[in-house]
């Protein structure tokens, strides 16, 4: 037998985890990551086999074994995990296979006819297993929010934002932060509205600033805000406090407005941050209603992300400000309209939606003046 297949048959035969090397505390910047993806593994074993994996089972098990141990005994890793342990592992010591142990009563010392205490009855599906915390996955692509949390916090830091007691289903939207058991959130998405027990109801996509994400149900993470979290107020109503300060005698004088192309066309629809920013004297859900025929629009139908009224100010000027802010961002693209003939819409920019609305904020407020757009890194940056 070769040196090779006699240190991988020792490998094998471990029992005891000798050659198992239990991870040392590390300040990589991945580790956070690192730690929640084992602890995600170890729950996918658990509903596989509903048991933890044991030290004396073949390597791949006892690896999450040694792993699980790790994760117990260091205050820092079960932090960092605590809100996905869905089954109380991490609970002031509860073991859940001496829970279990019970089970194997060969004497039949615990037996009797009673009902088994492990089964729940007249209880839901969603309290026996919360809908929040059941979808709970790594964020594979994570640095694509990674910033925002950042600037959510920057925001927080300069009361720019508050945390505000959640009044309601109403306050959850895309683009919303949230605070959840101590832990910042962020819709994503919302998706269909469908009726649900004869309520509507929406699958969401959250990102959590741990790196995890999940596609909750509104109403589920509703019922947890109420419970235990807060709303972060919303940037729209920044920027209308920002634009507006609205009496009795004043008058609305258009929209500003956001929009994302629906359009099929494939070089346009792989174009991330691509959003249309304009001004209309009539309501924006009117304006866009023919958006499919019309060139400005690409030709296609549109979203509206989002829209602000303006009161006693040009709107059309303010769309001019931002169109120069955002400038050196603007799609270059030829569009060919109903007639045959070419235009080149000048509406389209690339920029994050959360860029957008922190622009028209430092508009409204006259701080624009210190800031540019650095279209490398789609952020903004200090001049």
């Amino acid at each position: 037998m070769s040196t090779k297949e006699e240190l991988l048959k020792e490998l094998e035969n471990d029992p005891f985890g000798l050659l198992v090397q239990t991870p040392e505390f590390s300040t990589h910047r991945d580790e956070p990551r690192m730690v929640i993806e084992n602890f995600m593994q170890i729950l996918d074993f658990y509903e596989k086999h509903l048991r933890q994996p044991k030290k004396d089972a073949e390597r791949a098990e006892r690896s999450l074994a040694v792993r699980f141990e790790a994760i117990q005994n260091d205050k820092y890793q079960r932090d960092l995990v605590k809100e996905l342990d869905r089954f109380g592992w991490l609970d002031d010591g509860v073991d859940v296979e001496k829970i279990k142990s019970f089970e194997d009563d060969p004497f039949g010392l615990l037996g009797s006819d009673a009902e088994d205490i492990f089964v729940l009855k007249n209880v839901t599906k969603e309290i026996e297993k919360p809908d929040y915390v059941a979808s709970r996955k790594v964020c594979k692509d994570f640095k694509k929010y990674e910033e925002l949390f950042k600037s959510c916090h920057v925001d927080l830091a300069n009361k720019v934002r508050s945390l505000q007691e959640y009044r309601g289903e109403r306050f959850i939207k895309k683009g919303v932060f949230f605070v959840l058991k101590g832990v910042v959130g962020y819709v994503a998405s919302v998706g269909k509205m469908k009726r649900q027990n004869k309520k509507t109801n929406a699958r969401l996509h959250c990102i959590f600033e741990n790196a995890t994400e999940s596609d909750m149900l509104l109403r589920s993470l509703s019922a947890e805000l109420y419970k235990d979290g807060k709303i972060i107020n919303a940037l729209n109503e920044e920027i209308e406090e920002a634009l507006n300060q609205v009496g009795d005698k004043d008058i609305l004088s258009g929209y500003i407005y956001v929009l994302k192309s629906k359009s099929e066309d494939e070089i346009i629809r792989n174009i991330e941050n691509l959003y249309k920013i304009g001004y209309s004297t009539t309501k924006v859900n009117e304006r866009i209603k023919n958006a499919k025929n019309e060139p400005t629009y690409l030709m296609a139908d549109v979203e509206e992300i989002t829209s602000f009224k303006c009161y006693n100010l040009n709107p059309q000027k303010l769309e001019q400000l931002l169109h120069q802010f955002f400038s050196s961002s603007c799609l270059n693209i030829q569009i060919v309209g109903n007639d045959g003939s070419f235009h080149m819409p000048r509406e389209w920019f690339i920029a994050p939606f959360e860029v957008i609305q922190k622009v028209i904020t430092l508009i409204g407020n006259e701080e624009i003046v210190h800031y540019k757009y650095d279209e490398q890194s789609q952020r903004i940056v200090q001049r």
